[in-house]
């Protein structure tokens, strides 16, 4: 970068000293027309004898008047001037012109073209790619990965944790990388490509970055959008040079993140088959496999929507083994721990297998963040070390959102928020296959202005339909709680968010998960591969079926809002002992929740210490206009309660289950 900054000063300089050298000789042409003196003029002071000397070069005639004072005119042919000097006793001086170079000639003429010629060079070279940094007029052909040598790459499978299938999988490609003829003398050939699939964040960049450093093999790294240029031909340029730049390194490997921005199914596209993305396309599946073996040079690329890749780059040949980077287990995520964890100065009370269990759904980004803000915390309070108090904030930061004490609003306002916030514990608490409640809270956390949190126990692939119909019931728990204590014209719009989560997972129940008892086990709409991920359309069903289907929504929405009813009204004691702790304490935990559940007081949670930290006037009013932050990077398995009621439909989506 510093040798760069300094070559582009040293060019802009000698541009500039051209330039000034170009124009000063212009000017200096041009400084003699001060004192310009018409022919006629010149001839009048002749004869009145006003001038004594002059100096003849070419056409030009430069003098002297008698009283000192200089003057230059330029002689139109007169074939009179020398005798009318002589005669008036003017001194008179001859010089050749000055003749300039033909070479000089040439480039005051051409100067202009040059000077466009050389800047869009200038700029053609800046935006030049290729490997290394080397670029050329014609560089933006050149591929833009960039190599990281065995020696620049120090990542080793070592450093991967969690996803210890994934390890297995890739491990006889480093084997191979080590030792190829291991496998050629008995015939065997390691895959071409390798294709990563899982979602965001759970390692998959790592991985490939750690089978190079483990083999201490060059690692080509590129973006999929970095093929992609508004110029066809240009994207297949730069796959040509990147597989030729990867032979010229072999055994290595090329590492394509993101491979669903050019690996897209073809045909789908504007363009048809001269789409650009399209040519780039069909020259990486020529290179990968064409009539020219890429011995040792191993493709590795990462998606997380697999489904759209075209079926020509998964055939055997190309990309011919899938390796699943999925979200750790409960083991993984305390390995994923303990890596990050090193990085840290711990406390004595830290145990990551317990903030492990509470972190289901976490990826290792996720994992890594949540160490990260635990020592921030620990660092805003000028401590030593990062205790377990620490990483319970950062874990509560991270899925109910920051704090906001700053918000203020009245008395009963907030006693609204906690009578609607325990009612979602309540029924939560009490309907079969529920997640435990983790913490509900009545202090506003980013957007959201009330907070109930679930926490699974285990992990969960799957979820039954009593569990789903359980998630319906806590889901309306507010919105009852509400109505019972101030009656249904006083009820707000901080369930807005709660209703839209419940009518997409009842939907998804009728229409795909063959959960009702009437419409059966058929599906009646179907993912969109082709929009957004989670979007859904109707498959093709009559006006008569999707009559059904509403009407078998409307009776599970029904059902469950009449369960969640009863249980409150039966309760009522209950919600009235876990509104007043959440008024007194403003965030009630587990313990607290059991203890009013089972008849007892509540007690202060284990980290309270007064009104001090704890400021009763702050917290949050009721805005139904206000968007409540986005919860799709949110673990699958977490259910958070907002009362702003306006967070975003991924969390529904978040809802729904695993299915085999």
């Amino acid at each position: 970068m510093k040798n760069d900054m300094l070559k582009n000063v040293l060019i802009w300089t000698v541009v500039a000293m051209v330039l000034m050298s170009v124009f000063n000789h212009f000017s200096t042409q041009g400084q003699n027309s001060s004192g310009r003196l018409d022919y006629s003029d010149f001839i009048e002071q002749v004869h009145q004898q006003q001038v004594s000397k002059v100096s003849i070069e070419g056409q030009t005639i430069r003098g002297v008047y008698t009283n000192g004072d200089a003057f230059t005119t330029y002689n139109p042919g007169d074939p009179g001037l020398m005798g009318d000097l002589l005669d008036n006793q003017v001194k008179v001086s001859a010089q050749p012109p000055e003749q300039q170079s033909v070479l000089m000639q040439i480039f005051i003429s051409w100067f202009p073209m040059l000077l466009l010629i050389g800047v869009w060079i200038f700029f053609m070279r800046s935006m030049g790619g290729g490997v290394g940094g080397k670029g050329g007029p014609m560089s933006f052909g050149k591929s833009k990965a960039r190599m990281l040598t065995d020696d620049q790459n120090k990542v080793t499978l070592d450093d991967v944790a969690g996803a210890d299938e994934a390890k297995q999988e890739v491990g006889e490609i480093v084997d191979f990388l080590k030792d190829p003829t291991k496998y050629q003398n008995l015939g065997g050939s390691i895959p071409r490509g390798v294709l990563m699939v899982g979602p965001p964040g759970t390692g998959k960049t790592l991985l490939a970055k750690a089978i190079a450093g483990e083999a201490k093999v060059p690692f080509f790294t590129i973006s999929g959008s970095d093929f992609v240029e508004m110029f066809v031909g240009v994207g297949a340029s730069r796959v040509r040079d990147m597989f030729e730049q990867a032979k010229a390194h072999a055994p290595c490997i090329i590492f394509i993140d993101e491979i669903d921005a050019v690996g897209r199914s073809r045909g789908s596209g504007m363009g048809g088959g001269n789409d650009e993305r399209e040519q780039t396309l069909n020259q990486m599946l020529v290179e990968m496999d064409g009539f020219e073996g890429n011995e040792g040079v191993i493709v590795i690329a990462a998606t997380n929507r697999a489904d759209v890749l075209d079926p020509a780059l998964l055939r055997p040949g190309r990309f011919d083994r899938q390796v699943t980077v999925g979200l750790p287990d409960i083991r993984g995520r305390e390995q994923i721990l303990k890596v990050h964890m090193r990085k840290v100065p711990l406390a004595d009370d830290v145990e990551p297998s317990y903030i492990a269990r509470g972190t289901p759904g976490f990826s290792g980004a996720d994992l890594a963040n949540l160490v990260n803000e635990a020592a921030l915390f620990a660092a805003r309070n000028n401590d030593k070390l990062v205790t377990q108090k620490h990483f319970e904030k950062a874990k509560d930061k991270i899925l109910m959102g920051v704090e906001r004490k700053s918000m203020v609003m009245s008395e009963k306002e907030r006693r609204m928020t906690a009578y609607h916030e325990a009612g979602h514990a309540i029924v939560g608490w009490l309907v079969p296959e529920h997640d435990p409640v983790y913490k509900v809270s009545i202090m506003p956390r980013g957007r959201a202005l009330g907070v109930t949190m679930y926490l699974p126990e285990e992990d969960s692939y799957s979820y039954s339909k009593r569990k789903l119909e359980s998630q319906l019931s806590s889901l309306y728990g507010g919105r009852i709680a509400e109505e019972l204590i101030y009656g249904p014209d006083a009820v707000t719009t901080g369930a807005s968010n709660d209703i839209e989560r419940a009518t997409m997972i009842a939907r998804n129940m009728v229409t795909k998960w063959g959960l009702s008892d009437n419409l059966g086990p058929l599906m009646y709409e179907e993912d969109d591969k082709g929009g957004f991920m989670g979007s859904s359309r109707n498959a093709n069903v009559s006006g008569e079926i999707s009559k059904e289907i509403d009407h078998e929504i409307r009776n599970l929405i029904d059902r469950n809002y009449k369960r969640a009813t009863d249980i409150l009204t039966e309760h009522s004691k209950e919600l009235e002992l876990m509104t007043e702790a959440l008024m007194q304490y403003e965030t009630i935990d587990a313990e607290q929740i059991k203890n009013i559940m089972e008849g007892r007081p509540a007690g202060e949670p284990k980290d309270w210490q007064g009104s001090d930290d704890h400021d009763s006037s702050a917290s949050a009013g009721s805005d139904s206009e206000v968007k409540a932050q986005d919860e799709s990077e949110k673990p699958v398995d977490m259910v958070k309660d907002d009362l702003s009621g306006e967070a975003s439909s991924e969390e529904a989506k978040n809802s729904e289950p695993k299915l085999h």
